[in-house]
């Protein structure tokens, strides 16, 4: 799989560009503010931007959306509950083509209710639900921290140790990590039930 990460805009926010070697045919993974660094990284290494996938609806992961998607004509996945224009649906456990890629759709609700991780060729996109070192905000409209508790442990900490984290913000000490590294260091993955997660997540 081909994988450039950039950094895009002020708030830290990372943008992704994945594609398909054999057919050349990419997809943009949370344009942010704006996705023309990755527009010129498909056009250098001659790939053809067919799919934007966002993590979630939060305007600093799909700001650039609509003019991306005018320049290239690529579709915008959401989730159903995302509150962004969808050419294309997405559900819990769906596979989505890109090219030959097989991008994984997981539900992972918490952050915002439409938020999802993406799990393709080792890697994970987890958007604002997990970073490295950290999760994503439970006290924005929308956030449900019991929600958050359940995607956490119960659908991302099942998740193969050796996938690649991909986040959604440049919050940690490093850009990636993986399952496995954030389950052992990670200190919200540590063992806490529902109540002990919410008193430490400051949630009534």
């Amino acid at each position: 799989m081909f994988l450039e990460q950039r950094l895009i805009g002020t708030m830290a926010n990372f943008g992704y560009l994945i594609g398909d070697p054999e057919r050349k045919v990419a997809a943009v993974i949370d344009p942010s503010f704006d996705a023309r660094i990755l527009e010129l990284a498909a056009r250098e290494n001659g790939y053809a931007i067919e799919t934007i996938l966002n993590t979630h609806h939060h305007p600093d992961h799909v700001f650039d959306n609509e003019r991306l998607a005018d320049e290239t004509g690529a579709k915008v996945a959401a989730h159903r509950l995302s509150l962004v224009r969808k050419d294309i649906v997405l559900e819990d456990g769906q596979i989505l083509p890109v090219g030959e890629l097989k991008v994984k759709v997981v539900h992972t609700p918490g952050h915002s209710p439409d938020s999802c991780c993406f799990i393709v060729s080792g890697h994970v996109f987890t958007g604002d639900c997990l970073f490295v070192g950290d999760c994503g905000r439970v006290d924005l409209p929308g956030s449900d921290p019991r929600h958050m508790y359940d995607s956490l442990f119960n659908k991302v900490r099942r998740m193969d140790d050796d996938l690649v984290v991909c986040p959604g913000h440049h919050y940690g000490p490093t850009a990636r990590s993986t399952i496995g590294r954030e389950k052992a260091t990670n200190h919200v993955f540590r063992p806490r039930s529902l109540e002990e997660f919410l008193e430490f997540m400051g949630q009534p």
